[in-house]
């Protein structure tokens, strides 16, 4: 293995091209096969896991620049400032003013969470609590929990209303065109502009409510943790 200061510039050179790497990158930058060597040199440079893939990609902490809700993406493969993925959803949650259910969760973090959820509830990391027809995920402090709760009925009523100003005929419109994406999910707002240009008036968040109601997740389809090999 090369010594420090080589590994130091070794890896700085590395992340500057590809941002994003896995461990058998690692291994040739710093010519060692020893796990153990790669993470002390890691560490010393200061880096990131990804929540993603079961953590098998690498990236120095300076490089993301995390959205919102602490997330950063390079291709498929996904960062959070919270680090580990139950680490994030419990963040996610207890931040969150009115929750979030297990779709727009999956929508936010672009992975599959349902195991994840299952244990976090389990270990009493987050509350479910069922409203209606779906489950919304809140945080343990009951003060917390019941605010976010009510927030989120709110909100239902909200949508609720948002919905029945629609006709049924919009709404099958609306439900024809998510289903001819087929396996790519769709955002509201092309939902909108392909049924504004056919004649039928409706808006993107009236879209993206019957999105909701009829369970559909819009835009990005959903990455497995083992999907395709990273591409720099």
């Amino acid at each position: 293995m090369i010594d420090k200061a080589g590994s130091d510039k070794a890896l700085q050179r590395l992340f500057l091209r590809f941002k994003v790497v896995d461990m058998n990158a690692l291994f040739k930058t710093l010519k060692t096969k020893s796990r153990m060597s790669i993470f002390r040199r890691l560490k010393e440079v200061s880096y990131l896991s990804s929540y993603t893939h079961t953590g098998r990609y690498y990236t120095l902490a300076h490089i993301p620049q995390f959205d919102n809700h602490g997330l950063w993406f390079h291709q498929s493969v996904g960062f959070s400032q919270y680090g580990t993925l139950k680490s994030t959803i419990v963040e996610l949650v207890d931040r969150s003013l009115a929750g979030f259910t297990h779709l727009e969760l999956n929508h936010i973090l672009r992975i599959r969470i349902h195991n994840t959820l299952l244990n976090l509830v389990r270990e009493h990391h987050v509350i479910r609590q069922r409203l209606e027809k779906v489950f919304v995920y809140v945080g343990v402090d009951p003060d917390k929990a019941a605010l976010q709760v009510a927030k989120r009925r709110k909100k239902a009523s909200s949508n609720f209303r948002e919905i029945t100003s629609i006709s049924v005929t919009t709404v099958i419109e609306v439900l024809i065109e998510a289903i001819h994406a087929s396996r790519v999910r769709i955002a509201p707002s092309v939902v909108a502009n392909r049924l504004s240009f056919r004649g039928i008036s409706i808006t993107a968040k009236q879209v993206e409510q019957v999105f909701i109601q009829y369970g559909i997740a819009p835009e990005k389809k959903i990455v497995e943790s083992g999907s395709k090999r990273l591409k720099p």
